[in-house]
Order: C-alpha cells, then sequence, then structure tokens
C-alpha cells in the first residue's frame, strides 16, 4: 500500500504541519490530505483539523483524504467532526478513508464503522474510497449521487458487502470491491453479493471489480450468466485465486466481446488457458490484462498453496 498521489482527478496535497493560509493552493484545486506523522510533529489531529477548518475555504473543498492519525489501526477516527462540518462542507465531492502505507498500519487492521450518516451527511458525495475493512459497515438503503465506490480490503466483512450490493446507487459507474480472506474479517459469498449479480438497484454500473479473494473461481462462474455483465465496459477479478476453472466458465458463459477490458492480473491461470482467452477476447477489441502469474505455494495457507494479493 502507497499513499496515493492523486484522487478525484486532483494531486494530493497534505495539509502542511505550519500553514500560512496565504501560501496554501486554491481550496477546489487539490484533494487535502489530513496526515500527521507522529515521528515529524506532536500536533494531535484535532488541532490539524482544526487549523485545516481555519484555514481552507471549505465550501470550496471538493475532495479530502484522511490518513494518519485518523487512521491508525487503534480505533479509528470517529466522523462527528466531519459530519458536523457539512453545513460548510457543501462541495464535497470525493473522501479517502484510510490512506496509509504497509509501514503505518497492515490494511486488516485499519478500522472504520457505519459509513451511513457520512453518507446521508453528504448527498452530494460522488466518490468515496476506503482502505480498511475492520468493523466496516454499509446499511445504506441508497444514495443518489455516488458515482465511485472502492473498498480496499484484507478482508470485507459479509455484512458490508451484502449491504454494498443491495444498495440502492443509481448513479454509481465504478464499483471496487476487496473481498480478502476469512482469516481477516472477510468471507462474503456468491450469495452475499446475488444483487449485484442480478444488476439491481445501480442501472448505471460500467465497471465491476471483484478482486482479492480466494473465490475468484466461483465469482466468474457466477458472473458467466450474471444479468449485470453485458452492460459493463470493463470487468476486473484481479489480485486473488483465479484459476483455469474460472477462466473456463467465462469461455464457456455469456459474451464478453463487448468489454473494453478484462482485468486478471496476479492469478494462477496456466499457459494454456492464457492463450485460450486471448485468442477470444483480444481480436475483439478487449484488452486482457493477465500480468504477474503466480506459483502455487505449497506451505501456504491455502491447501492449493494459492493466495491473495493483500490479507493481512
Amino acid at each position: 500500500m502507497h499513499h496515493v498521489q492523486h484522487f478525484y482527478g486532483l494531486p494530493a496535497y497534505t495539509f502542511p504541519q505550519y500553514a500560512d493560509p496565504a501560501a496554501l493552493p486554491p481550496a477546489d484545486a487539490v484533494a487535502w490530505r489530513l496526515h500527521r506523522d507522529p515521528y515529524d510533529t506532536e500536533e494531535d489531529a484535532d488541532a490539524c483539523w482544526k487549523r485545516f477548518t481555519e484555514s481552507v475555504e471549505l465550501s470550496k473543498v471538493r475532495a479530502i483524504i484522511f490518513g494518519q492519525p485518523w487512521y491508525d489501526g487503534d480505533g479509528g477516527m470517529s466522523d462527528d467532526d466531519l459530519i458536523g462540518l457539512a453545513p460548510r462542507l457543501t462541495g464535497l465531492e470525493a473522501l479517502f478513508l484510510g490512506d496509509l502505507e504497509d509501514e503505518q498500519a497492515m490494511i486488516s487492521t485499519i478500522s472504520h464503522g457505519d459509513l451511513a450518516p457520512l453518507l446521508a451527511a453528504f448527498p452530494g458525495l460522488r466518490e468515496l474510497a476506503v482502505r480498511g475493512g475492520d468493523g466496516l459497515d454499509f446499511p445504506v438503503s441508497g444514495h443518489q449521487n455516488l458515482r465511485v465506490l472502492r473498498v480496499e480490503s484484507g478482508g470485507l466483512p459479509p455484512g458490508a458487502a451484502e449491504h454494498i450490493a443491495a444498495a440502492q446507487l443509481p448513479s454509481l459507474e465504478r464499483l471496487e470491491l476487496w473481498l480478502g480472506d476469512e482469516n481477516y474479517g472477510g468471507g462474503a459469498t456468491v450469495e452475499h453479493l446475488a444483487p449485484l449479480f442480478a444488476g439491481e438497484g445501480k442501472p448505471a454500473l460500467r465497471h465491476l471489480g471483484l478482486q482479492n479473494s480466494f473465490i475468484q473461481d466461483e465469482l466468474a462462474a457466477a458472473l458467466a450468466a450474471a444479468p449485470v455483465v453485458p452492460r459493463l465496459t470493463s470487468l476486473s477479478l484481479a489480485m486473488g485465486t483465479l484459476s483455469d476453472e474460472g477462466v473456463e466458465a467465462l469461455l464457456q458463459g455469456q459474451p464478453l466481446t463487448h468489454l473494453r477490458e478484462l482485468d486478471l492480473s496476479f492469478h494462477f491461470i496456466s499457459d494454456e488457458m492464457m492463450l485460450r482467452i486471448w485468442t477470444a477476447l483480444e481480436p475483439a477489441g478487449v484488452r486482457v490484462d493477465m500480468t504477474a502469474k503466480h506459483q502455487r505455494e505449497a506451505d501456504d495457507w491455502n491447501e492449493d498453496g494459492r493466495y491473495i494479493a493483500a490479507s493481512e
């Protein structure tokens, strides 16, 4: 994991320790990163947040990135202060929660909570990115304007996955879920995601990523006949344990030649099967990404030696 350098089409700008308001960029020109390294400053999160709210024209802020110490693996940040400023953050369109690097926290220890109050407080939000899944929930019946939702997790709680799949998100165009490992809080199944496969509640969806899981072959088999697939322009089954079994299901299922991109990177597909899917789709104009082929490891946790890209 690395700090995001761009978010919502804007360069990430770390709010400085000593901020001269006159020297700051325009409020709408950057994605504001709130990140305090305890080794570099003794300022706590509350003091940094107070300076930010006093120095930046909040009504023009479009994107905020929260890093350490708001999300440091010790219980996470309360959203109350952010929600309390909703009347002033009238232009806020994008949030990134949990922008931490590997040396700051393992992805499985980055804590969150119920995101429903946050989404309710910002009906104009268009993009939400979340890194970490510990304690995460998404009991949201709907949100009218959210266009992009990405959850990077070593273990996405099944309840959160089920709520996301069932949520009414009529404007959502891109959805990316890292399902993760049940040993780190994951365990979502095809059944949990059933409304998503059925194409319910997300009529604008054009990109679907179901990634970083031990059930990639099962997901591929479900997608082979899923009603949501014909409306997609790109599909990702990357970062997980996809093997020949899953690719065979895709090849035997509904046509995928309408896609612009199929991302199967970080996989356990044989050379022969890689050639088969490439031959079936690349001539039709589908860009098939099969980089980072991995070998089975007999000593790994998974009994057949396969593993996912991000877990702990």
